[in-house]
């Protein structure tokens, strides 16, 4: 499928993103963007993204912790090592994203569809940020100004990635 204003149909998601060494062999602690980690575990390798370079990185172990995943990496085998991999972003393909429930969606796969209400079409989703209260989804409006609206079932109705569109519900809340 292709969503028109996209320039592709994402097949590889950022999954993760490396933090800080622990221990002394190399390991290094991991935050998941899904929250869950059970499909990170199940991984043989994964690209990591630091700044714009992107390399290949063998999993070797993975070790729960009560907050988040450690991961060692095949080749990076001491704290001063895994300290250069510190803030990288871990990439995967689709296939190995995390499962989506009933009414969720990749934010990739937001990004990019026509924002509807009132039966016009009012902009397009730019991208879905972590706001304190949930996650906020940030439009560019036809007259190129950008709004941030709740993602929230009382403001979005029908989400259709196959056409492309996201209803607004109550469109005088982009004004």
């Amino acid at each position: 499928m292709v969503i028109e204003g996209m320039d592709r149909v994402t097949e590889q998601f950022i999954v993760g993103v490396i933090g800080a060494p622990f221990g002394v062999k190399g390991h290094v602690k991991v935050r998941s963007f899904s929250g869950e980690y059970e499909h990170l575990q199940q991984l043989n390798t994964l690209i990591l993204r630091c700044g714009k370079g992107e390399r290949i990185l063998e999993l070797e172990e993975t070790v729960p912790l009560s907050r988040g995943l450690g991961m060692k990496f095949k080749g990076i085998d001491t704290p001063e090592q895994a300290q250069s991999l510190n803030g990288g972003e871990l990439i995967t393909d689709r296939s190995h994203a995390a499962l989506l429930k009933q009414d969720e969606f990749y934010v990739e796969d937001l990004r990019g569809l026509e924002v509807l209400g009132n039966g016009a079409v009012l902009g397009r989703i730019k991208d879905v940020l972590e706001g304190g209260g949930g996650h906020l989804i940030e439009v560019r409006l036809i007259s190129g100004e950008l709004k941030l609206v709740p993602f929230r079932k009382e403001f979005f109705g029908d989400i259709c990635l196959e056409r492309g569109t996201a209803v607004l519900l109550e469109a005088w809340i982009l004004t």
